[in-house]
């Protein structure tokens, strides 16, 4: 991306960030906040690894920047200070600055140790974000300042409509993804990989180590595309007619995700045909998702949606033998697609301020509940699995008889289909701006 355009596009991002930040101040009762980035956490109390630093999201919204201890400092009215915290050790550095864009609008005070910060507090009610409560206690905040629910649920909020630079954050965040999955569909289809190989390779094609992934990702072959989250990945080719691969991967930039998952099958016979078809209807069905996104809709009115459509994919593969009724087919289709049909994105895969209210008690997982409203990022991800426990359940239930299992367990050997796209409600003319089609047509 280029660099003046990003530096164009944080400035206005900050700027409008500082005014949402001291309304937020006001209304809660605040001076000023201080957003800890975090503090790097050690794997074991058994020995002296630490993990790679996972920024505070909230520290991240202002700064694109993963150094342990560094600090922002929003005062209404005054030009935001960072705290950045240079290293001293030669044990360890942090990772350089990907990009400089951000620098502009800062006035930057660089400090070697962290107590220092209490020094530049000042006078008045101070609030603290973060996770490090001690940290917060060594600069004489208040216990009752650190994260207090209704400053903390204000700037969640803050986080539901993004601004046109986090927008281009996530856009890049979605090409760089997009070269790790074309690179791992031509891997899959012209050899015998390994879910290892595989995995490895993605972060080879986009570029980045496995702690700067937006989550770990998920490589599943044939079985273990049943298990929704699949990290343990295989170190043996799999030898089968047909083969599949499900591929829920994804990249960040400037600390936004992508969230992408896309399903291939190969081989011949009766089950990879069949799985094919069921591939390419759960494609076609995403598409007629994506397209029903629409300003003032419930998101859930589309996870609704989505099983009504599923329980029709199952009668034209011929799993489900016949039609039934509402009840019936949204009680099999929850059998084979048993979880949330997306979920807000941004500095979290799972991004906050879109799950205020709990979903219907069909629904329990889905995790956006919001109404569509122009400047949200969400996913749309259907599925289609084969999960022995559901379908042992299934089985075992009064719907037995509607199912074909020999189809079933035939199908069972692929694990199962999952198709998702990161959208930009624009509330413009044109409802959506799917990022991930438009990186998969650039590439």
């Amino acid at each position: 991306m280029e660099r003046d355009l990003l530096a164009r596009l944080y400035a206005e991002h900050v700027r409008d960030l500082d005014r949402r930040y001291a309304a937020a101040l006001q209304e809660c009762g605040f001076d000023a906040v201080v957003v800890h980035s975090g503090t790097a956490l050690k794997r074991s109390e058994f020995d002296d690894q630490y993990w790679p630093l996972r920024p505070v999201p909230h520290f991240q919204h202002w700064v694109p920047l993963a150094w342990p201890d560094c600090a922002v400092l929003i005062r209404p009215g005054q030009v935001p200070k960072l705290f950045r915290m240079v290293s001293r050790s030669y044990w360890e550095q942090p990772a350089a600055h990907d990009s400089d864009h951000w620098q502009g609008p800062w006035d930057i005070v660089d400090l070697t140790n962290p107590d220092a910060v209490a020094q530049h507090l000042p006078q008045g009610r101070v609030a603290f974000v973060g996770e490090d409560r001690a940290r917060a206690r060594a600069w004489g905040i208040a216990d009752d300042a650190v994260n207090p629910p209704k400053l903390a649920g204000r700037l969640d909020r803050l986080r539901v409509h993004k601004s046109a630079y986090e927008v281009e954050c996530l856009a890049e965040a979605n090409r760089r993804a997009v070269r790790g999955h074309d690179a791992l569909q031509l891997a899959f289809l012209q050899g015998d990989r390994t879910e290892l190989d595989l995995h490895l390779l993605f972060l080879a094609a986009t570029g980045q180590d496995d702690p700067e992934t937006p989550y770990k990702n998920i490589v599943a072959q044939g079985r273990n595309a049943a298990v929704l989250h699949h990290v343990g990945y295989q170190r043996s080719a799999p030898s089968r007619s047909a083969e599949s691969l499900l591929l829920d991967a994804g990249a960040t930039f400037q600390g936004y995700a992508a969230d992408i998952t896309r399903t291939w099958v190969k081989g011949s016979g009766a089950t990879a045909d069949a799985f094919r078809a069921l591939v390419d209807e759960t494609e076609r069905m995403q598409q007629r998702l994506c397209a029903s996104v629409q300003v003032g809709l419930p998101y859930e009115e589309l996870h609704e949606q989505a099983h009504r459509q599923v329980a029709g994919i199952l009668r034209e593969v011929g799993i489900l033998l016949h039609e039934l009724g509402p009840q019936a087919a949204g009680r099999i289709s929850r059998a084979f697609f048993p979880h949330g049909l997306g979920h807000s994105l941004g500095l979290q895969c799972h991004d906050v301020g879109c799950a205020l209210v709990k979903p219907k008690l069909d629904n329990p997982f889905l995790r956006n509940t919001s109404i569509i409203e122009a400047g949200q990022v969400f996913t749309i991800e259907p599925g289609i699995y084969f999960i022995p426990s559901l379908l042992d359940d299934l089985q075992a239930g009064p719907y037995s008889a509607a199912i074909d299992w020999r189809l079933v367990h035939a199908l069972a050997e692929l694990g199962g289909v999952r198709i998702e796209d990161d959208l930009f409600v624009t509330g413009g003319p044109d409802t959506v701006r799917n990022l991930t089609r438009e990186s998969f047509g650039a590439a």
